[in-house]
This record gives C-alpha cells, structure tokens and sequence, in this order.
C-alpha cells in the first residue's frame, strides 16, 4: 500500500481539519452500541477490515478486539491531526494511512469489510464515495455504511417548544456555515439508496437509538457537555435563537447553574445510529 498525496475536496474534511477531541468524545460515549455492531457483524479471524473515515482510530482497536488479533485492519483518514491521533490509539499492529476516501492508495479487491462511519456524509459527492469503497471489496465482502444524526437532537422531556426552536437554529447553523440547503443535508441519509445504486441491491438496514438517561456513565456526561453544550450549541447559536430562549439554552447547559440540564432527573437525550450493511456479488 502506497500513500498518496492527500487533496482538498470534502466537505467540511480537509488535511487541515481537526475535530480530534470531539471525536474521541464521540467514540467513548457511543462504545457500547458502536461495538454492538461490529460483533454482530462476526468478523471472520483473518479478515482484512478498512475503516475508511477512522478519525481517531478507536474502532480500529475495537475490529482487531473482535478478531482476536488476527485481523488486518487498516485505517484511513484525510486530516493530519486525525491520522496522528489515530496511530496514538490504535493497536501497534494497524495500518493507519493519510489519504483522501476518493483516491485510496488501496488496490481493488483488497478488503473483506469496510466500515465507513460518520464519513462518506463529508464529501461533496458521497455516492462517488461509496462507487470507491465498493471497488475496493472483493466478491463477497460487505460494505458498512453508518450515521449517527447529522445533528444530534435534545429531547427536552420538559419543553418542547424550546427543543424545536434549538433543533431548529442548529441546522441553520450548519446550512449557513457549509452553504448547503436542508434537501443536501437530508440526502446525505440516503445510505440504502446509495448502496443499491452502487450495485449492492440487497441491503440490511437496522437504526438504534443511543439514549441516555440520569444516572449518566462519566463518558456520557463528557460528551453532552463538552462536544454538544460547549461545541454544537454555545455562543455560536446566540444569532439563530431569540434572546430569552438563549438565556433559557444557556442556563441549561451551565454546571453553575440550579437549572444544569444533565442534573435533571428528567433528563432524556436521544441520537439515531443507522447502520446499512450490503455485500459485493
């Protein structure tokens, strides 16, 4: 395998793009059904796995766990902060490569499974995306397209008017932020459709719910307030709300506050994880 000099060309997913924190946050909270997956897809030992899209490298680990070390596991990512942090974390004897999912330095028919996770939304084209990985299977292997919410949603269990109108400035957020329309931003969903035009028409399609109640495991509480009170929402959603209802947002995500959202014993926090599988004839 071969590296290739990295190009520009995603959305949002440049070699100089860096959400290594957040994603790591991300894997921690989402470990238990992320991993629920992978065992339910009963790798075979000497398998050979790419994560294509592997950000910090823990679902890396987490197919060589499953193998019981006898897998090849290679992971690919475009950002250079991603691919450093990912050899940090993955097992010594992973593959991690620097390398744009449009041109892999990879040869045709290489893998028996690839998992592509919160990745193929990011390029301007994902179903060209998708054309790539199925290239890169031999006959027979499966492709694992997955994505958790484009945006993850907060039940409010004791308001629903404000988690709309947070909901709502959110996804303005991101339409203003990448110039893409709210139809684009649907479509970046479409994974049995992509699939099925790839030429993979038999597809198995299943969405858990990652939902999360009080009491909250560490991991859990991490995430919701560093990557979605302190990142997703913030300061950066003062423009798209009115002035009360941020006042009301911003006291609900303040650990100094009597109002502290993740103190609730009602709180309720809910983040579809679809997950399509589909194998090469």
């Amino acid at each position: 395998m071969n590296r290739t000099q990295a190009v520009a060309g995603l959305l949002g997913d440049t070699p100089q793009r860096d959400y290594t924190e957040k994603l790591r946050l991300f894997n921690a909270f989402a470990r238990p059904e992320l991993s629920e997956v992978i065992a339910a897809l009963a790798l075979q030992a000497d398998a050979r796995v790419l994560d294509a899209g592997c950000d910090t490298g823990e679902a890396v680990g987490w197919f060589q766990e499953s193998s019981g070390d006898r897998a090849l596991v290679v992971g690919m990512d475009l950002a250079s902060a991603h691919v450093r942090a990912a050899r940090r974390s993955a097992p010594a004897q992973a593959t991690i490569l620097q390398a744009d999912m449009l041109r892999p330095p990879l040869a045709d028919g290489s893998f028996d499974l690839i998992w592509a996770v919160n990745a193929v939304n990011h390029l301007h084209d994902p179903f060209a995306g998708v054309q790539v990985l199925v290239t890169l299977l031999r006959p027979g292997g499966r492709l694992v397209l997955g994505q958790s919410s484009l945006v993850p949603d907060m039940v409010f269990a004791w308001d629903a008017r404000l988690e709309r109108c947070v909901n709502d400035a959110v996804r303005t957020y991101y339409r203003e932020r990448y110039g893409r329309s709210e139809r684009e931003f649907t479509a970046a969903r479409a994974l049995v459709g992509w699939l099925q035009a790839a030429g993979l028409p038999q597809v198995a399609v299943r969405t858990r719910m990652i939902e999360r109640i009080q009491p909250l495991a560490e991991a859990d509480e991490r995430y919701l307030r560093d990557a979605i009170f302190r990142g997703t929402w913030g300061e950066r959603l003062r423009p798209y709300l009115q002035p009360e209802d941020f006042d009301t947002l911003a006291q609900l995500c303040d650990p100094d506050d009597a109002r502290y959202a993740l103190r609730r014993p009602d709180f309720h926090f809910l983040q579809s994880l679809t997950i399509a599988v589909a194998t090469k004839a």
